[in-house]
């Protein structure tokens, strides 16, 4: 089964300093835990994608409308302080091997190299229908 782990942040779940006011050692410890995890991942076989994300700023929400021409709303969103991170995508046996993985993704370094504890969501990639429904 396949599990989306999504790295979300909001100022009510981050009780730690903005990225942007981390010493460079403190940043390449965190992006070097990351990738030491993407390894271990890959090497087990359980990793199909992980990206991070641009700040939320430079994000777009976009709806069609009428002739389908698209709306564009730009970020940031004053009604919401949360956004995604990153995310990994990993191919797990059971559901409680994509807890695993995020619990350790949770405890990634931050300033002093203290754990985050950052909130990981999981939630199961759903598969299309057999095409015979």
């Amino acid at each position: 089964m396949k599990y989306m782990l999504l790295m979300q942040f909001s100022e009510k779940t981050a009780d730690f300093p903005g990225i942007g006011t981390w010493t460079a050692e403190e940043v390449r410890a965190h992006i070097t835990f990351m990738m030491e995890t993407n390894r271990k991942l890959t090497e087990a076989g359980e990793l199909v994608d992980a990206q991070g994300l641009a700040m939320p700023e430079t994000a777009r929400i976009v709806r069609s409308h009428s002739g389908g021409r698209p709306v564009i709303t730009e970020g940031p969103y004053p009604e919401t302080k949360e956004f995604l991170a990153g995310y990994w995508i990993v191919d797990c046996d059971e559901p409680e091997r994509a807890v695993e993985i995020a619990a350790s993704i949770s405890a990634a370094p931050g300033p002093g190299g203290a754990p985050l504890h950052m909130p990981i969501e999981v939630r199961q990639v759903m598969s299309a229908p057999p095409e015979e429904m």
